[in-house]
């Protein structure tokens, strides 16, 4: 399978952070341009019976900030990435299985982001995150930029 190792590292990454290693997060998919993270709703399940807001915005997140490094693994540059900022819009509840969709927003390009990190040791890059209900509308949308910092 194409990336495996790639995702094998992204996973272990996740589980050795103690707050991500109780979300039950698993990887679903990646296609090279977009990564999808799947959890159970009963680890993240609210009082309502539907999804925790936080879990949501933090699935978004986790699923956004892999994505960026797994761009980076595959073009071997060892950087730090961090979230600089984001935006969460909550459209309807969901009652089923988190399942995130991570991908660069519309007009950005990876190949100006690791042109601009090799050269100035330091770039951003704004990716979108979703997670639908089981009708495929959004549940959740995300919003966010995203920093890689070369060590």
């Amino acid at each position: 399978m194409p990336h495996s190792d790639a995702l094998q590292r992204l996973l272990q990454h996740y589980r050795s952070m103690p707050p991500v290693a109780v979300m039950g997060l698993s990887i679903a998919d990646y296609d090279g341009q977009r990564l999808q993270l799947h959890a159970p709703l009963a680890r993240h399940v609210n009082d309502k019976g539907c999804a925790f807001g936080g879990s949501l915005a933090s699935m978004m997140t986790l699923a956004s900030w892999g994505l960026v490094s797994l761009q980076l693994d595959a073009a071997d540059i060892d950087a730090d990435v961090f979230v600089a900022d984001s935006q969460v819009r909550y459209l309807a509840p969901l009652f089923g299985d988190l399942e995130v969709s991570a991908s660069l927003a519309e007009g950005e390009d990876w190949a100006d982001f690791i042109k601009t990190l090799r050269q100035r040791g330091r770039a951003r890059t704004h990716l979108v995150a979703r997670v639908p209900l089981a009708d495929g509308r959004p549940a959740t949308t995300f919003t966010a930029r995203y920093v890689a910092i070369a060590k």
